[in-house]
């Protein structure tokens, strides 16, 4: 029963070998590309292969245009607009075409009759030297062949002139054989030289064609192929004039050498991956390498060849022999019940040593499998763990941790790596609870902020940049150096980062009480926001940008400010975030060249027209969050009407017209005692939006107005004098006209002006 049960797997094993091998005979011969895509392929029986052409658009130049004329039947090819008639084109760089006889006839009355065709050929073409010859018909007759041909380098054309004699007494003494009895009796031969690109024939008789003592005789001389050629004594007395024998040209695709030809990739012709190129009297032409077939001048026209079905006559494979097609080759192997190499042999093995060997395989097969079932299960954990290693590696590097690493150093060497804390991507996965969406607080232009909790109770703010490419990779980067510089109770804390996952991680504190843009929009929490409320989160946000212009080395410029990126904190104090846009200015510089960023409502006109970012593009985003404090209303919407959708255009415009009292948020105009110090705060924010930088005031100027009337709210409310000198200020100033209308959004331009020119008319 054993043995039964071993032919059976055997016999199972055998047939599935031969259908894995044999699978490939039938898989049917690749089309091979001929002509260009929309271009004709053949005229009439003819095949027109690219690089020549039926017209301008199908054909390389007009020394490869072929003209296919329909008035014959069937149609007929002819070399441009010339009368040689093509009858094949062969891409390893042939043409066979047919061409007339020239002719010397003696009639009654010692008349002559003389046809001289002659044939002249463009620069990338040669009557071929080793295909043709030169050949006379004639008892009385000498002919001679002359014309010009071009050297191997193409750059210098000589000219030629050979020929040769033919005698015979009658027509009988004229030799009636093959090619070899072309010498001389009746018919004589010669070869023409390498190159010759033009072919012109004069014939003559010695004796005027007396000797032959015909009444008719005529000689005839042309370059034939001499492959299709063989000499009859016939050809003395019937050879036709009109006949047209067949003459085989040398083309070439270039006039250069491949050498320089491959230095121009454009203009270079071989534009198969699977091609040669071959130097020869013309220049250059192409091939498909061995084991590919097509058209090499054409990009996919070199397909592989099926050897398993063409089994040309170099097919290696022997009888019994698996053929296995692979690109640009094949192998051959033996059948399983057969031993050999399969080139040299194949030999049925014995069927007792088969089973034998059949055991002998399922031993050794399962003892080896034990043994990597042990290995695999005794380093599958090291696997792992050098797996997970390389991919924290390689995200590093792709995240900028290098050049983070570098940039944190310095060029003075000194390092800030020891104040920001580097966390493993199991700790936040942990404390956002694998990053659910529930933990998720807030979300900007670069990313997605969750709400996690590390070991030690420490509530956090973990941000998580989208699926990056290199600029956000900038943008991160940029955001870790500028936090890393700063130490201000206002700004919100790098705790430390994470660089090991697919997208960088940021870990900062966690301020609770939300961004001062949702306190402003909502109903509720803007009833609680008092003036005093709003006036210190403006102080100390001013407070921050002045220590970022003014106190910290290099000044820093945020770029990005808005309500959004202002948090509070449980007792209001302001916490200034999202320093992703922000730049560092170098100390011999007081403005940056640079791609247009920022959001819109808040952007500087003047650093939108002319891509200058200075300290002033600052002052005008607050001066925007300021007159939002003082109105409660968006910075950009367009659910308002079209006058009042830029708020800082709104605003200003109001003032000019002495109605800021209707345009203030009721919760702080109500208030009692307030109109002195609001007007003063409005005059604030009006110099702060000038549209000409240069007009600003600066941020610690700002910064100190603001501390000053934080601290001496009893002097912002002044004297109806005092008060009516503020009126005569506000009113006067040119409206700030922007010319545009868009949503709230981030963006990133590389030059405003390039796109569109934007109105801004003059300011204060």
């Amino acid at each position: 029963m054993a043995p039964n049960y071993v032919m059976m797997l055997y016999l199972i094993t055998l047939i599935c070998f031969s259908l894995s091998f044999g699978i490939d005979a039938m898989v049917p011969r690749h089309n091979h590309l001929i002509a260009k895509p929309s271009c004709n392929e053949s005229c009439g029986n003819v095949n027109i292969p690219f690089p020549f052409g039926l017209t301008g658009d199908c054909c390389l130049d007009d020394q490869f245009l072929v003209t296919c004329n329909h008035t014959f039947q069937p149609p007929q090819p002819f070399l441009g607009d010339s009368g040689i008639e093509i009858t094949r084109i062969s891409l390893a760089g042939q043409l066979n075409v047919l061409q007339f006889i020239s002719s010397d006839c003696y009639r009654a009355g010692n008349n002559t009759e003389t046809t001289q065709p002659s044939i002249e050929l463009s620069s990338l073409l040669s009557v071929s030297y080793t295909a043709n010859k030169f050949i006379a018909v004639g008892c009385d007759t000498y002919a001679i062949v002359q014309g010009y041909y071009r050297k191997y380098n193409l750059k210098v054309r000589d000219s030629y002139i050979t020929g040769c004699m033919s005698m015979c007494d009658s027509l009988d003494d004229a030799v009636n054989g093959d090619n070899n009895s072309c010498s001389g009796v009746g018919c004589c031969r010669t070869s023409i030289p390498e190159g010759a690109w033009n072919v012109t024939i004069t014939l003559d008789s010695y004796n005027n064609y007396r000797s032959t003592n015909m009444t008719n005789a005529c000689s005839y001389a042309f370059v034939v192929d001499e492959a299709n050629f063989s000499f009859s004594k016939s050809y003395l007395s019937n050879l036709q004039t009109t006949t047209k024998l067949p003459l085989v040209l040398d083309w070439a695709i270039g006039k250069e050498t491949c050498e320089i030809a491959k230095r121009d990739s454009t203009a270079y012709a071989c534009k198969s991956n699977n091609s040669d190129c071959h130097d020869n009297s013309n220049g250059y032409r192409c091939t498909c390498k061995q084991g590919y077939d097509g058209n090499p001048y054409l990009k996919d026209g070199c397909q592989d060849i099926n050897e398993c079905i063409d089994r040309k006559p170099d097919y290696r494979c022997v009888t019994n022999a698996i053929c296995n097609n692979i690109d640009g080759n094949y192998t051959c192997t033996c059948p399983p019940d057969f031993s050999g190499d399969g080139y040299t042999e194949c030999n049925r093995d014995n069927p007792q040593k088969k089973i034998l060997n059949t055991y002998l395989v399922i031993g050794v097969t399962t003892g080896v499998a034990l043994m990597v079932i042990i290995v695999f299960g005794w380093s599958y954990t090291g696997f792992q763990r050098r797996k997970m290693l390389m991919m924290k590696k390689k995200f590093f590097q792709e995240n900028g941790g290098l050049v983070l690493q570098q940039r944190l150093t310095g060029e003075e060497g000194s390092s800030n790596t020891n104040t920001i804390k580097i966390f493993t991507a199991e700790q936040l996965e942990k404390a956002t609870n694998g990053f659910d969406k529930d933990r998720v607080v807030g979300q900007g232009g670069f990313g997605t902020v969750y709400k996690g909790y590390l070991k030690d109770d420490c509530i956090v703010a973990i941000k998580k940049s989208k699926v990056i490419d290199h600029n956000q990779i900038e943008q991160f980067i940029n955001e870790v150096i500028v936090l890393s510089q700063i130490n201000h109770r206002n700004v919100v804390k790098l705790l430390g980062c994470c660089l090991e996952t697919e997208v960088p991680l940021l870990v900062y504190e966690f301020i609770s009480n939300g961004t001062l843009s949702e306190h402003l929009h909502d109903k509720v929490k803007a009833s609680t926001l008092s003036l005093d409320i709003r006036l210190k989160v403006a102080a100390e946000t001013a407070g921050v940008l002045s220590y970022l212009h003014s106190a910290a080395y290099p000044p820093i410029i945020h770029r990005d400010i808005k309500s959004v990126n202002i948090l509070l904190d449980k007792s209001y104090t302001a916490k200034v975030s999202d320093f992703g846009a922000s730049r560092l200015v170098p100390a011999d510089q007081t403005e940056l060249s640079t791609l247009v960023q920022g959001t819109l409502g808040y952007l500087d006109p003047e650093y939108l027209q002319t891509n200058q970012l200075t300290e002033k593009s600052d002052v005008y985003s607050f001066g925007v969050v300021l007159v939002e404090l003082l109105t409660g209303r968006k910075a950009l919407c367009f659910e308002r009407p079209e006058a009042e959708r830029s708020l800082a255009q709104y605003f200003i415009s109001s003032v000019e017209k002495g109605h800021l009292f209707d345009i203030l948020d009721n919760n702080i105009a109500c208030e009692e005692g307030n109109a002195g110090q609001l007007k003063n705060v409005a005059m604030l924010a009006q110099r702060c939006l000038n549209v000409k930088g240069d007009e600003r005031p600066t941020m610690k100027e700002v910064a100190a107005e603001l501390e000053a009337g934080s601290r001496l709210r009893h002097s912002w409310a002044q004297t109806d004098q005092h008060s009516e000198e503020i009126e005569s200020l506000l009113p006067g100033t040119q409206p700030l006209g922007f010319g545009y209308q868009y949503s709230e959004h981030t963006i990133h331009v590389d030059s405003i002006i390039s796109h569109v020119t934007l109105p801004f008319p003059g300011g204060r």
